[in-house]
């Protein structure tokens, strides 16, 4: 499927009915309903392939990084005092077999303040993104210093090898959404839910957060309908080249 007849297959618009929901009001909505979409099936060498992958991948890496991270543990928290390194937040994967939202907990390194989640009803005037995302430049929130850093380079997001490595999500996917992000989807961008989510993607290895959501619902259900092997290899190595040149992140 083009990114150009994806653009207008159906509407990408979501509702706004749920706009103001916070993440715990989402989460209690969607836990236990019907997505309306259901997971992919079938391809079961390729999503042997994959999962084989993810875990000898997230898993050498781990092992590898474990000592850089314990470092980086340790400077977070010298710079956000009475804070622990981690971060961990309510996120949407794919869908269950049944339909129903799939609702983990995803880890990151901590980039921002201890009380960044309660500041946010406070800065949402200074929403720079589209759609239901939230994104600003120059968040208030961010650790100076290595918070922003971290997000520039998205080391922030290491901790979700973990993730991988567990099987809630994959090295390559449609990134995660909150749940007060995927209550506001219409069934159109629902799609993305239909594969495993990842730790990177077409959209991070392109624009990144320069994209619009519009722009990302056809990003990612271009990889929903065209995604293998060699495809997810080169946007391994095309997240890995976004991160060290650090260009759309915020």
């Amino acid at each position: 499927m083009s990114r150009e007849n994806a653009s207008t297959d159906a509407q990408t618009t979501p509702t706004t009915a749920s706009a103001d929901l916070t993440n715990a009001e989402a989460v209690r909505l969607l836990q236990g309903a019907d997505s309306g979409v259901r997971p992919q099936s079938g391809r079961l060498a390729y999503r042997f392939v994959k999962r084989t992958f993810d875990i000898v991948a997230s898993g050498s890496a781990i092992v590898v990084l474990a000592i850089p991270s314990a470092v980086l543990s340790a400077v977070i928290v010298a710079k956000s005092p009475g804070a622990g390194p981690f971060y961990s937040q309510a996120r949407v994967g794919r869908v269950n077999q049944d339909g129903t939202y799939k609702i983990f907990r995803m880890w990151k390194f901590r980039s921002m303040v201890p009380d960044a989640d309660e500041r946010l009803a406070e800065l949402k005037y200074m929403n720079e993104a589209d759609g239901p995302l939230f994104k600003i430049k120059d968040d208030p929130r961010i650790i100076p210093g290595v918070g922003k850093f971290i997000r520039r380079h998205s080391i922030d997001e290491l901790p979700q090898l973990l993730n991988v490595f567990v099987g809630d999500m994959s090295l390559i996917g449609p990134r995660p959404g909150l749940p007060c992000e995927i209550a506001q989807y219409d069934e159109r961008a629902k799609r993305r839910l239909t594969v495993k989510a990842g730790c990177g993607g077409v959209w991070q290895a392109g624009e990144r957060s320069d994209s619009s959501f519009i722009g990302m619902v056809d990003a990612d259900l271009d990889y929903v309908e065209n995604c293998s092997a060699g495809y997810d290899l080169r946007l391994v190595l095309g997240t890995i080249r976004s991160m060290f040149h650090g260009g759309g992140a915020y």
